[in-house]
C-alpha cells in the first residue's frame, strides 16, 4: 500500500499531523496497534484523570477546545474533543495494526513499513507493507508499562498492579496501599486511594519539591 506519509500512532499527537497533512491535501496512512484513537486516555487512564496544562495548551492544530469546556479538562471532555477532532477533520485510523518493522529503501528514498494486522479478530494476523515517502512516528513515550525488577516481589503476597491498571479507588476501601512513584500519576491515584478510604502510603526515589502555586482544579 503506498502512501505519501505513513504515521504510527493515533494518539493526540498522531491525530494532529493526520489533520495538518489532511490540510496541506497531502496523502497518509495512519496506523494504531488498538482498536480505537488515543487508547492510553481511552483505555488505561485512571477515571479522575485531568489534564495537566490549561486548555489552551491542550489544543490540536486547527481546531480549538470549546469555550464551555473548564480550564483543565477532565478526561472525559478531553476524549470528547479528540473524538469531535477525529470527524472534524475525516480521520479514519487503520486499526490493529502493529508495527513490527521499519526500514529506508536508499535507492527508492521510500519507507517501507511491515504491519501485523489483526484487526480481523480471527486466529490468523495477516502481514502488510506500507511505503511512503516519509515515516512518523506518533507511539508516545508512555505506550508501553514499565515493570522494574524488584528484589524478593515474588514472595509479597498481596496484589501488584501498575497504573495502567488503576481505575479507581474503589475496591479499596480499609486496605493498605503503597503507591511507588510520585510523578503526576503516582501523586493523583495515592490521593485517590486516600479519599477511597485506603490507608495509602507513598515511596519516593527522590525528594519532592512543594508547589508555589496550586494551579490544579483538584
Amino acid at each position: 500500500m503506498e502512501t505519501t506519509v505513513i504515521i504510527v500512532g493515533a494518539g493526540p499527537s498522531g491525530l494532529s499531523t493526520a489533520a495538518c497533512l489532511s490540510k496541506a491535501s497531502i496523502p497518509y496512512k495512519l496506523l494504531e496497534r488498538e482498536d480505537c484513537s488515543a487508547s492510553l486516555w481511552r483505555k488505561y487512564a485512571y477515571d479522575r484523570l485531568y489534564r495537566h496544562l490549561p486548555k489552551k495548551s491542550s489544543e490540536l492544530a486547527f481546531m480549538e477546545i470549546p469555550s464551555s469546556f473548564p480550564n483543565y479538562l477532565p478526561k472525559k471532555m478531553f476524549l470528547e474533543y479528540l473524538d469531535s477532532y477525529v470527524s472534524n477533520f475525516g480521520i479514519d485510523p487503520l486499526y490493529g495494526r502493529n508495527v513490527e518493522a521499519a526500514e529506508l529503501d536508499r535507492d527508492s528514498k521510500q519507507w517501507k513499513v511491515r504491519v501485523r494486522n489483526s484487526s480481523g479478530g480471527g486466529e490468523m494476523e495477516e502481514i502488510e507493507e506500507y511505503v511512503g515517502r516519509f515515516l512518523v512516528v506518533a507511539t508516545g513515550e508512555t505506550a508501553d508499562p514499565y515493570m522494574p525488577v524488584v528484589e524478593g516481589l515474588e514472595r509479597f503476597g498481596g496484589g501488584v498492579i501498575h497504573s495502567r491498571e488503576y481505575k479507581s479507588g474503589k475496591g479499596f476501601e480499609g486496605k493498605t496501599v503503597l503507591v511507588v512513584g510520585a510523578g503526576n500519576s503516582g501523586m493523583e491515584i495515592a490521593l485517590d486511594l486516600a479519599n477511597h478510604g485506603a490507608t495509602t502510603s507513598l515511596l519516593v526515589r527522590s525528594p519532592v519539591l512543594p508547589f508555589t502555586k496550586t494551579t490544579y482544579p483538584f
